[in-house]
């Protein structure tokens, strides 16, 4: 049995957001015997907006392993300059977790998006003696570049690239959820044989029962007809206006339609540029919780998912709602330019150039002139690929062999 920090300043459990990858690998380290804390800030973004963050506890069990909260200054979305002043305070208040919780840990893994904490975790693993990890969900300072884009001549994005570095040089191992990451990360001066891939995945047991749609909810999906569903955040990375675009091409295909569900900064620009187009084939659907998930795609015939067309995807992508989409046995109809792409490693659906909506309208025209038999060999591909590589139990014991030899 090893003592496991896993510390992400954006984790959260069920009860406050989406839970997500670092409460399952937690968890299922925790049934592997291990000692597992996990520490998160107590107010960020990816909460739900009715949570009370002041009344969250400080510390508290959750599925068998520690949850511990560290205080940060409050900060109103993704956008709000105060968020990089909580990043500074986290990495500060995190060389306290000495003192606060009064154990040695043997493993210490420090999980981006921002790095900035990577340097107090850093400092902990070495006053202890314990093994140093280094996880990269997001690229940065890279995705600020090539998104973002800002210089990488800028003063904080240097400081960033200094940090991140430095982790690739001093962490003992490196793990991220994106296949073909060590490429650039070799670019940068890591040693290739610290990397270990460890993919985003899903909760078999969560799936295999999902919750019922409401009748109201329900009612909303057209019956009948192609019905393509995209779950998740309505925001600028996840290529919607491609997909408007392409739906602009297909009035000639009335029962080809479109199921938007999710909220997002983007929703409301997008539901202008659908009136504007006159689409009567576009539904947008408020979120539902994650337990339900599943029966939103079980209503439908085919998924969707997009990315802007940008050079920092070379490495791979990791978007939760991949596993999702897979373990559903629907299609998936991908709009992607980058590698390392799971839709055409499984053989699961169809993957056009991203921001190309007249290839976009070309594959929904192949997929709903596709015999049932053929939608339904991919959907079976991308289910079998969930069952056997996106299972968190699974992840788990190839993240315990990078934490613990």
């Amino acid at each position: 049995m090893s003592r496991i920090w896993l510390i992400n300043p954006y984790s959260s459990t069920p009860a406050t957001g989406m839970g997500g990858r670092h409460h399952y690998l937690a968890k299922e380290l925790a049934r592997l015997g291990h000692d597992v804390t996990l520490v998160a800030s107590r107010r960020h973004h990816l909460l739900r907006q009715d949570v009370d963050t002041d009344k969250l506890p400080a510390e508290e069990i959750v599925d068998g392993y520690r949850f511990v909260r560290i205080d940060v200054p409050r900060y109103s979305n993704a956008h709000d300059k105060r968020r990089i002043l909580a990043w500074f305070v986290f990495a500060a208040r995190l060389l306290q977790l000495r003192r606060r919780l009064g154990e040695k840990p043997d493993a210490v893994l420090y999980s981006s998006p921002h790095p900035i904490g990577y340097l107090a975790a850093e400092r902990l693993a070495r006053g202890y003696g314990a093994r140093l990890v280094f996880e990269v969900r997001d690229i940065w300072p890279l995705t600020l570049v090539e998104v973002g884009g800002y210089s990488p001549r800028h003063p904080f994005i240097r400081v960033l690239q200094w940090i991140e570095d430095r982790a690739y040089k001093h962490s003992d191992k490196v793990v991220s959820n994106l296949e073909g990451a060590s490429g650039h990360m070799v670019s940068r001066g890591m040693d290739g044989s610290k990397f270990t891939w460890v993919s985003n995945g899903i909760a078999l047991n969560e799936v295999a029962t999902p919750e019922a749609l409401p009748a109201e909810f329900a009612s909303q999906i057209p019956i009948g007809g192609l019905r393509i569903a995209y779950t998740g955040t309505l925001g600028a990375a996840n290529a919607l206006p491609t997909l408007l675009d392409a739906a602009a091409l297909l009035h000639d295909l009335p029962d080809v339609h479109f199921i938007l569900v999710g909220q997002g900064g983007e929703r409301v620009l997008l539901e202008n540029k659908r009136d504007e187009l006159h689409l009567n084939n576009v539904h947008f659907l408020n979120g539902v919780p994650k337990r339900q998930v599943q029966s939103v795609l079980g209503a439908c015939d085919a998924c969707y998912i997009g990315w802007i067309n940008s050079p920092l995807y070379q490495w791979g992508i990791a978007a939760n709602k991949i596993p999702e989409y897979l373990v559903s046995g629907r299609p998936v109809i991908h709009s992607f330019s980058g590698g390392c792409d799971p839709i055409v490693k499984f053989d699961c659906g169809i993957t056009v150039a991203a921001g190309d909506p007249h290839a976009l309208a070309k594959a929904i025209r192949v997929i709903h002139a596709m015999p049932e038999a053929s939608r339904r060999r991919m959907g079976e591909n991308g289910r079998k690929a969930a069952l056997e590589h996106y299972d968190y139990a699974m992840l788990a014991r190839r993240m315990e062999q990078v934490l613990v030899e």
